[in-house]
């Protein structure tokens, strides 16, 4: 085959460069599928012309070894625990704090939500948790009679503020660590830059906390006409309640005066609710909420939305909540159901489907609270509430005449919380002393969430994301053809040319203007991909140490604050948040300058010319 001219390959990974990230910013075209266009045009390129030079060889083999790379094992593996800390239930503490302190004070709790969302951040992927959050924030809201718009946006940038703390932080952090390895830089350590990013992070807490809700202003509310399913229930006060011998009042008190009792039932007599009147042990507490607030109420009393004294004497083996995945479903009656016309108790609905029915809807009827659940007629578009575990609930669809919605949820797995908050805080001490590397400590962690029982393995994959994964694989594979080829060189060239005349402060701050410019518009990965080979190469050519160009491409890789396109959370957020295009430019845009000020000064300080 003809020799290629010497910088034949470079131009050619510089022209594919140019054209992913053109790909990157068309909407139609997924992210994946512009990855896998990568990886596949460089392996068959490669394939046909093989590229070896001073002992360097690049052909498909380089290209494919992404897919088993040490930093992708990370990412895979950190996702997961993430997952099995969201599924636990063990943000719900964090998220009830909040629920807890809005009650009190808005911009107290305003700004321990932004300052949680930096922290947590930090160690989870921050994905999830923008998840666990976001729902906090609406319902906040939503009770507020306002918008989530001045608060969703604020808390989104706070956690990918919060995510450049630690090499562990997002995905992005450790492609560029994994990248400057492969160039030479010596290991970073986990917490080896935090110290670097709390000043600018507390600048950013500041300008998120009081500046960007009020850039933001009063907008309408994108949610107001989609106010959650409000269900009739009972709460039954048992001996073990904290509600026993408690005043109503107490007892609202404890659900942070969200809780509204209609009536309480004592009995065969009906009580009015008032503050002053003691719960006792068998009373009936009737309320109207949504199924989230309901399960809180009910963890928060020590009470039941059901009869225990009617399941206790169940054997353990068939008992509806012996279960320990519990899914909540709501199950709509049609005039085609058995149940239309007729009672629960009539038809042993509960212990046919060995479920436990906890509240109903009926659509604008106000006496719908008349009678307990079970003794009601049930008529055609009634919902009930039920739980009971995955293959309990999934029995309900064969059921003629019952329609189960989707969107059903899964109950966090309470009891398994502290094991994946612990095996999270192990994962993340082993790597942070050097016990173990990052890669190894997260995959023996995902294998305790197995054997521990807090994840199943059929669920792993839930916690992947296929788009994260293909990204990775195909920025790794496009960095390294740039590094061996010298395409790196050369676009270090070309900015050197332009900048050469600059200090290296001033460098810094161009390379971190130049990818956060860059990642705004095509994924932070990508601008990983291409930005750390030339910010290293750059380093290389004016003399200046590797390590404070690594942070610098780290910062303006996650500077994705400015467009919806900049990071797959910002979309998450977009249309809860009623946002458009120009509300990422009139709140993100200025955070973005403010960071690259804060950031240089910061590094112009820690290494000095």
């Amino acid at each position: 085959m003809t020799e290629l001219i010497p910088n034949a390959h470079a131009i050619a990974v510089l022209a594919l460069t140019v054209g992913a990230f053109a790909l990157f910013t068309v909407e139609r075209i997924p992210i994946p599928v512009t990855a896998l266009i990568v990886i596949a045009t460089l392996a068959l390129g490669l394939y046909l012309f093989p590229y070896a030079r001073d002992g360097v060889v690049l052909g498909p083999q380089q290209i494919f070894s992404g897919f088993g790379h040490e930093a992708l094992v990370a990412i895979c593996c950190l996702m997961i625990l993430g997952r099995a800390l969201m599924v636990t239930g063990a943000l719900e503490p964090l998220a009830r704090l909040l629920a807890r302190l809005w009650a009190f004070n808005r911009h107290v709790a305003m700004f321990a939500l932004l300052a949680s969302a930096m922290g947590l951040s930090a160690f989870v992927n921050d994905t999830p948790v923008v998840v666990v959050l976001m729902p906090v924030v609406i319902g906040l809201a939503m009770r507020a009679g306002s918008s989530p718009g001045p608060m969703l946006m604020p808390m989104n940038f706070a956690v990918i503020i919060g995510g450049m703390a630690t090499t562990i932080g997002t995905s992005t952090n450790l492609l560029i660590v994994s990248l400057a390895a492969d160039y030479g830089v010596d290991q970073i350590d986990m917490f080896e830059f935090t110290r670097l990013v709390v000043g600018p992070a507390a600048i950013a807490l500041v300008y998120l906390w009081l500046v960007a809700p009020r850039l933001l202003g009063n907008r309408s509310n994108p949610l107001a006409g989609l106010a959650m399913r409000r269900f009739d229930a009972i709460l039954y006060v048992g001996a073990g309640s904290r509600a026993r011998g408690k005043t109503v009042e107490h007892a609202r008190r404890r659900t942070g005066n969200k809780m509204t009792v209609q009536r309480v039932q004592r009995g065969a007599a009906t009580l009015d609710a008032t503050d002053d009147l003691v719960l006792l042990e068998g009373d009936r507490l009737l309320v109207n909420d949504t199924s989230t607030e309901l399960k809180e109420y009910e963890r928060t009393l020590g009470a039941t939305l059901y009869d225990a004294a009617t399941i206790d004497g169940i054997a353990p083996d068939e008992h509806p909540l012996a279960g320990q995945d519990q899914r909540l479903v709501e199950v709509v009656i049609t005039e085609e159901s058995p149940l239309h016309q007729r009672t629960l108790r009539d038809l042993r609905f509960a212990e046919r489907f060995g479920v436990v029915i906890l509240a109903m809807y009926r659509p604008a009827d106000e006496a719908s609270l008349e009678g307990e659940i079970p003794d009601r007629e049930l008529r055609s578009g009634d919902v009930l509430l039920v739980q009971g575990t995955p293959e309990r609930t999934a029995a309900l669809k064969s059921e003629a005449g019952l329609l189960v919605l989707d969107g059903t949820l899964d109950l966090p797995r309470t009891r398994k919380a502290p094991i994946a908050v612990l095996v999270m805080a192990a994962v993340v001490a082993s790597a942070a002393f050097g016990v173990l590397p990052i890669s190894m400590a997260s995959l023996i962690g995902v294998v305790a969430l197995l054997l521990t029982g807090c994840l199943r393995f059929e669920g792993l994959g839930r916690g992947i994301s296929a788009e994260v994964v293909l990204v990775v694989v195909s920025s790794l594979a496009l960095g390294r053809a740039l590094t061996a080829t010298g395409g790196a060189d050369m676009l270090a060239d070309g900015f050197m040319a332009v900048a050469g005349g600059l200090s290296p402060q001033a460098v810094l701050a161009a390379v971190m203007i130049f990818l956060g410019i860059l990642t705004n518009f095509v994924s932070n990965n990508a601008a990983a991909a291409v930005g750390t080979p030339v910010a290293l190469a750059i380093a290389q050519q004016i003399g200046a140490p590797l390590e404070p160009f690594v942070l610098a491409a780290i910062v303006g890789c996650n500077l994705s604050f400015a467009t919806p396109m900049g990071y797959q959370t910002n979309l998450l957020i977009m249309q809860p948040g009623g946002y458009v295009f120009r509300d990422f430019v009139r709140v993100g845009g200025p955070l973005v300058i403010l960071m690259i000020v804060a950031f240089s000064v910061e590094l112009a300080g820690a290494f000095p010319s």
